[in-house]
């Protein structure tokens, strides 16, 4: 009878070692950031909503996977999720970029219109991928950080600029500045070594790097609200019991809308912040009128290349 129960209570523990499900999970930001929070607390959802069986680690600052290496990490089943910045995937299809339009959605109601109608578009291109999006998050609006003082568009001129994708890049390329590719976790030392010069970026990513150590101004200009979404392999996800599915499901429902909220309340947060610690200027008019056609030549280049979809999403903040 003792070898029967020994017998019995090896093959339950066997059987809750092979019920549980340990994840990994990588991200490019660093655990300070609110979208790294927000992950965490969606692991710690999924993970009491299913009692433990499936344990998400999210692995943050790029300590798993780069941040170009991340998509295609999932997609290949090498991790079975990651976050990204959307629009860092504008090569592989310009649908992803459209939040990445400088002055086409300036509020976080305009964003929200922007992605209800991009959103079904996103989806089925990364279905293609075998990859299934979980949700998606905006940053705050995007605000220019320089070393000199900004009255027009012609300040920008010859600047080194940092860019973080495609899109930034081009937007560069318009100003007629100079587009150099630096990650959120490089700009203090690109900065300092004079790789750059000029950044543009959230208020939010502005704090977490201390801006005001490298970098002397700071402009709000609220010029796009880029997104950051969270997949998953869609055949790793598949492969869960349904009840594991729906937790994930469920969580990424409530982390979509606290990260927005979230967000929103680290959009006013930060620009306080940096008013505190650095010089916060209104944005010029001639500025916004230089930057107000860079948006427009991006618009059109943008719907050009994505067809007769693109209209209903500018429809959507128009």
């Amino acid at each position: 009878m003792k070898a029967f129960a020994s017998l019995a209570a090896a093959l339950l523990m066997g059987t809750a070692a092979v019920a549980q499900t340990n994840w990994d999970m990588a991200t490019p930001y660093p655990d300070s950031e609110f979208h790294t929070r927000n992950i965490q607390q969606f692991a710690q959802d999924v993970s009491e909503a299913t009692g433990g069986d499936l344990n998400i680690t999210v692995h943050s600052g790029a300590s798993l996977f780069k941040h170009p290496e991340i998509k295609r990490s999932v997609q290949n089943q090498f991790v079975p999720m990651g976050e990204v910045l959307m629009a860092n995937l504008f090569n592989e299809d310009p649908i992803f970029g459209a939040d990445n339009i400088p002055f086409i959605a300036t509020t976080y109601d305009e964003a929200k219109a922007l992605w209800d109608a991009q959103r079904p578009l996103v989806e089925e291109k990364l279905a293609e991928d075998g990859i299934r999006l979980l949700y998606a998050v905006p940053w705050p609006g995007q605000g220019f950080y320089t070393n000199k003082e900004l009255t027009s568009g012609s300040d920008l001129e010859g600047m080194r600029f940092r860019t973080y994708n495609a899109t930034t890049a081009r937007m560069a390329e318009l100003m007629n500045a100079s587009p150099t590719t630096i990650e959120a976790v490089e700009i203090p030392q690109a900065f300092s070594t004079g790789i750059v010069d000029a950044m543009v970026t959230s208020g939010a990513t502005g704090v977490n790097t201390k801006a005001w150590d490298f970098t002397d101004e700071f402009y709000d200009l609220q010029a796009w609200m880029p997104k950051n979404m969270i997949i998953v392999n869609e055949a790793a996800f598949s492969g869960l019991p349904e009840e594991q599915q729906q937790a994930i499901l469920d969580a990424a429902a409530a982390a979509e809308t606290r990260g927005w909220e979230m967000s929103e309340e680290v959009a006013q947060s930060s620009v306080a912040t940096l008013g505190e610690n650095m010089t916060v200027r209104p944005v010029p008019e001639a500025l916004v009128s230089a930057l107000e056609e860079v948006g427009q030549t991006m618009a059109q280049e943008w719907a050009e290349s994505v067809g007769e979809e693109a209209q209903a999403i500018l429809d959507a903040v128009n």
